[in-house]
């Protein structure tokens, strides 16, 4: 039986200084990496024996569009598109599943390069991003429905809508996640101001054409045809920008404050040192 590599042990002992060669560096890369797709892996095989329950949940808004009067069903259109299927299904819930292992992993390769200050800023940045994009990807969940009967309502009574299973796949993935990528624009923001790229007041003045560039990108994000739903899915980013806009704003005043207070006590101490420099020379020409 093939073991796993062994890269959870600590090295410190042997390496009080973490230092590690390039070779270290890639074959740590690659055992980590190894695990990774072997978790992936195993939860996908988890994710095919329960691909029933997310089949049925990702045609319940074609179950809801036929209820409404409509006459929808998937297609699919060769031999092994049921079996294709079927295995995009399982990854992508093998990807989920597996989503704690593979990112431990990836925390674990890049930790021991950062300080302790720096650790903390990455778990507070990956814990929001996680809700932001959670909160974008449930938003694209509660369109779906609605999208799919406005979008299959266009089909002539006379007519049927046969969707081909692959591309209805496709559609359903590609909603969820701009919407959860969506919501990660005001982290991008934030941490970018946090590394001194972008001044919050910057970002506040350009506040029309952020506003603009969001109800365009919901403009072609959006799968509904009518402009309320467009509205409804930008105004919760809107917000978010704003409310990024004022963190950063908050983060410039600090920071500014902080190198007043340090420019103050420098200036007291050189003039300090300068006040016993007088009287030294005083002393010594007296």
């Amino acid at each position: 039986m093939v073991a796993l590599p062994k890269v959870f042990h600590t090295r410190r002992q042997d390496n009080p200084e973490a230092v590690m060669s390039i070779g270290d560096h890639l074959r740590e890369l690659r055992d980590r990496l190894v695990i990774s797709a072997a978790g992936v892996l195993v939860m996908s095989v988890v994710g095919y024996l329960f691909y029933d329950q997310a089949f049925s949940l990702i045609t319940h808004p074609i179950e809801d569009a036929n209820a409404n009067g409509a006459d929808i069903s998937i297609n699919f259109d060769t031999v092994l598109s049921s079996f294709d299927m079927k295995l995009k299904v399982s990854i992508w819930l093998g990807v989920f599943l597996a989503s704690p292992l593979w990112m431990y992993q990836f925390w674990a390769y890049v930790g021991p390069g950062m300080t302790r200050k720096e650790k903390l800023y990455t778990w507070a940045y990956g814990a929001t991003g996680l809700v932001l994009f959670a909160a974008g990807a449930a938003l694209g969940v509660f369109i779906l429905p609605h999208a799919v009967t406005i979008l299959t309502g266009f089909i002539p009574e006379s007519g049927t809508g046969y969707l081909q299973a692959s591309l209805y796949l496709s559609f359903v993935m590609r909603l969820i996640l701009v919407f959860g990528v969506a919501f990660l624009l005001p982290e991008l923001l934030v941490a970018l101001n946090q590394l001194g790229v972008m001044k919050g007041r910057t970002m506040l003045a350009g506040w029309r054409w952020a506003v603009v560039a969001i109800f365009t990108f919901m403009a072609f994000a959006n799968p509904l045809p009518d402009p309320w739903s467009m509205i409804f899915m930008a105004v919760p980013i809107t917000g978010l920008y704003f409310l990024a806009c004022y963190i950063a704003i908050t983060h410039d005043k600090r920071v500014a404050r902080r190198e007043a207070e340090e420019n103050a006590a420098l200036d007291a101490a050189l003039a300090g040192t300068g006040t016993a420099g007088e009287i030294a020379s005083g002393s010594e020409s007296s």
